[in-house]
């Protein structure tokens, strides 16, 4: 899988440093703000679907890492994985 988490961070990072671009103007904005909709929206999708893996993870207790959430992530006082990366 090429997409790691942290890419998906460094996506959302991207466009809302587009949304904060002020010489970005009228239907150009609009624009801009229909694809940080959908960037949301898809974002969240992917969110929920790491999330599904972590408590997969948690309640197989297999060790962490998978293709989105790679192996060496942080873990919590119980050994499981943390969601997000804790940052």
């Amino acid at each position: 899988m090429k997409n790691k988490i942290d890419d998906l961070r460094n996506h959302l990072f991207a466009q809302l440093e587009r949304l904060g671009d002020e010489s970005i103007k009228g239907a150009a904005l609009k624009e801009e703000i229909q694809r940080a909709r959908a960037v949301s929206e898809v974002s969240a999708q992917i969110v929920d679907t790491a999330r599904a893996e972590n408590d997969r993870l948690k309640i197989t207790r297999r060790q962490p890492g998978t293709d989105f959430l790679p192996a060496g992530a942080p873990i919590d006082e119980e050994g499981l994985p943390v969601l997000g990366g804790g940052r």
